[in-house]
Parts: structure tokens; sequence; C-alpha cells
């Protein structure tokens, strides 16, 4: 396992990050032993963080590594979230019972990273919270300073969905330690801009930002919610971004590797390996149903990025396309 800088925070996080998520599910779907053979398989591999959210479950991902992790003396990094209503003005109560909630599923004193799960924009409209509410004097971001400074936190940073000019504004600030940032083969605008021909929910700037401004950004959605690593639908695949459905994805995806082929690994070890190419990102989340998800992946790290001549397939396809 090779480890990156997670931003300016003085971290080294491991290449992979086990994503306790609900569209892939392990832990909350899984039995104890299989939670258990996958914890250990993880840490055994080198991967030294696990991300989830009370949302995930509806707090049962939390709970199952509260125990999990009772369990363990090598203890990975820990980072969950907090998602505000925004037709309720308390966001000090909110954060501060979502928070509680977190560490007392999670058996812990604190967390190395708490995120606001919202998307945000320019204004608040149903579950987008509007810029002002994260940067105005006792908003997010003060409240989280609070929460930091009374050691129940050791840094926050925020979910990078939503409007790229808002997003940016909050990365800007200088405040946020990272940003979850949707980026894979189908829609890798937040990295690199793709050609006009291929259709994508434009991200352009997150990552070179967050690189400017020293906040760490973390890959999620690396498989679409499973739609790029597997031509198998479960009935969890969720797009998160305006405009893509289910139908349009599977149809980029599979315009994609008509042109890449299986030479790189599975479809999903080559969405993997397509994220490692891009080093700027701090770590890739990846979300798992089963254990055989988790090999495959670390099977793929240990393969490294992907090569020169796969890119250029891979650009290709993008130049190409056609609806």
């Amino acid at each position: 396992m090779k480890y990156r800088d997670f931003g300016t925070t003085g971290l080294k996080v491991s290449e992979l990050v086990f994503g306790a998520g609900a569209v892939g599910g392990l832990l909350i779907n899984q039995d104890d032993d299989t939670r258990r053979k996958a914890i250990r398989l993880a840490l055994d591999a080198g991967i030294n963080w696990i991300d989830t959210a009370p949302s995930y479950g509806n707090g049962r991902s939390e709970q199952a590594l509260g125990w999990l992790l009772d369990e363990l003396d090598d203890k990975p990094h820990i980072s969950t979230k907090f998602t505000i209503d925004t037709r309720n003005p308390d966001l000090h109560g909110q954060i501060e019972e979502s928070l509680h909630g977190s560490l007392e599923r999670l058996k812990l004193n604190k967390v190395t990273l708490l995120q606001l799960h919202n998307p945000i924009g320019a204004a608040t409209n149903k579950r987008i919270i509007g810029l002002s509410e994260v940067l105005k004097p006792h908003g997010v971001l003060d409240i989280l300073d609070e929460f930091k400074s009374q050691g129940m936190i050791d840094h926050f940073g925020i979910t990078a969905l939503g409007e790229a000019a808002a997003i940016t504004r909050v990365i800007k600030s200088n405040r946020i330690a990272s940003a979850q940032v949707y980026f894979n083969l189908l829609n890798p605008s937040a990295a690199i801009t793709p050609p006009p021909s291929w259709p994508y929910y434009n991200f352009t700037g997150i990552v070179d930002t967050c690189f400017e401004h020293g906040v760490a950004p973390m890959n999620i959605r690396v498989f679409s919610a499973g739609i790029i690593a597997t031509e198998t639908r479960h009935g969890r695949e969720r797009p998160l971004t305006a405009g893509d459905t289910v139908e349009s994805e599977t149809r980029k995806a599979a315009s994609l590797f008509h042109h890449i082929g299986d030479e790189n690994g599975t479809r999903a070890q080559t969405a993997i390996r397509f994220s490692l190419a891009h080093t700027r990102f701090a770590c890739i989340i990846v979300g798992l149903a089963e254990i055989g998800h988790l090999e495959e992946a670390i099977a793929a790290q240990a393969l490294g990025p992907l090569p020169a001549s796969a890119i250029d397939k891979i650009n290709h396809a993008y130049k190409t396309f056609t609806l």
C-alpha cells in the first residue's frame, strides 16, 4: 500500500479508503463474521482509513464500526459526516446532535474528520445548503471550529457536490481540511476537462483549487454507484449529478469499455487505476458489497495507475462519443 499526504494536515492516508457506505453496504448488510474479516483484510493490506456517515443504513454502518473498532488494537482513522436539515435554522444544535450520535455509535471520543454531507450552492434550496450558511459568522465552519477546539474532531471538510462555483469558494476560505470530490471515468471534470462530445456535470477546477489551498481531495463515487464496476444492476444505483440517469451512465460506461477493453484488469480495477493516475487525489474511497470486492480493489492498487496507452484510449472514447 502506498500513502499520500492528506492536504496540509500532516496525516498520511492510504491510497485506498474503506468505504462503509450504503451503496456497497458491506458493513450494513453482511453478517458479523464477514464484516470482521473485511476490516482485518483492509488493515492487513495497509488501509488506514474508514469512511462512514450516520445516514448509511440509518446508523447501522457506524454501529457496526463501533464494535469492530472495539476489537482492534490497530485503530484506523475514521471520517464521518453530518447532514443539515435546511428547514431548521438551528445549525449548531443539528451538528452537535449528529456528532454526539456518531461518536456514541462509533464508541469513540473523537473522529479524525467530520464532513458536511449536503451539496453546496449559491442559495439554500431543499437539500442544497447555501454558501452563506457555510461561511457566515456562527455558520457551519464556525461551529465546526468550536467542536475541533473541544477535541471532538481533529479536522473538518465538505462534500464537494452541488455548484462548482460555491464549492470552490468554500475551498478558497482556507478553513477546511478536505473535500470529497466526485470523480470517475464517466465524469472526470473535477480534475480534467473532457471534450464537448462527452456529456458531464461540470465540476471543473475543484481539484486544482484544493491543491492550491492545501485541501485534501478525497475521490468519491469511483464506480458511479456500481455502474462502472459491473453490468449487473443491484437497484441501489443512484447517480448524484443533475441530468445523469442509470441509463445514460450505462451507455457511457459501455462506450468507454468498448474502447478500453479488459487488458487493465476488471472494470472495477480499471476505474480504480484511472483514479490512481491522478496523483493530486489524497485517496480513493471504495464502496464494497462483499469481501471479493475488497480483494479486487487491493489488487488494483498493487497494479498501480493505468498506463499512458490506456489513458489514450479513454481520451479517444471521450472524443468520439455520440448519444
